[in-house]
């Protein structure tokens, strides 16, 4: 009568650690699952941001009079090996030359197709805002998870490890001078 007992005990036991591994389990693949949908998010934003950089140039060289090619350091970024926050920074920086060059120049400032891009970029604006926040977000519990007992066993055994933020600084390394405006 006491093996009987004994196997039930190993049993509960046993099937309690499971609940309890496969809880963490979960936890971190729906963490990894909303980090995924950030950046597929981030991704879209990116290539319409692209686009507009794209379309720009062409209003731009019809409109202005002068043969000064703005955009051409940044028609070739798709060719370039950068990630997502590199590829974001650039892009900014071509976006601020697009509202630049609306302010400085009247006939852009009536084309209709220009007030249409200044309307996407400040609509871009705010849902790379939203994506870059909730993609953190989640990176953030995601790292806590990973750190974590007993969920760092869980993620040890799948190879789930600490992923940066969006912004690319590496909070574990040495550097501390790889902050950036």
């Amino acid at each position: 009568m006491n093996l009987i007992y004994i196997i039930l005990i190993i049993i509960f036991i046993c099937g309690f650690l499971g609940m309890i591994y496969i809880s963490h389990f979960n936890n971190l693949q729906y963490t990894k699952t909303k980090i995924e949908k950030a950046e597929g998010i981030i991704d879209e934003v990116l290539r319409k941001r692209y686009d507009i950089v794209l379309r720009t140039s062409d209003i731009v060289k019809k409109n202005l009079k002068e043969k000064k090619d703005y955009f051409k350091e940044y028609l070739s970024l798709p060719d370039e090996k950068i990630g997502n926050f590199e590829m974001d920074r650039k892009l900014k920086e071509a976006m601020n030359i697009i509202l630049n060059l609306r302010n400085d120049y009247p006939v852009l400032q009536k084309n209709n197709n220009i007030k249409e891009i200044v309307s996407e970029i400040k609509e871009t604006d705010e849902k790379l805002s939203a994506a870059i926040a909730y993609y953190n977000r989640y990176t953030n519990h995601l790292n806590e998870l990973v750190r974590k007992f007993p969920s760092n066993i869980v993620a040890s055994f799948h190879n789930f490890s600490v992923q940066p933020f969006f912004d690319g600084k590496d909070m574990n390394d040495e550097d501390l001078l790889d902050f950036k405006l």
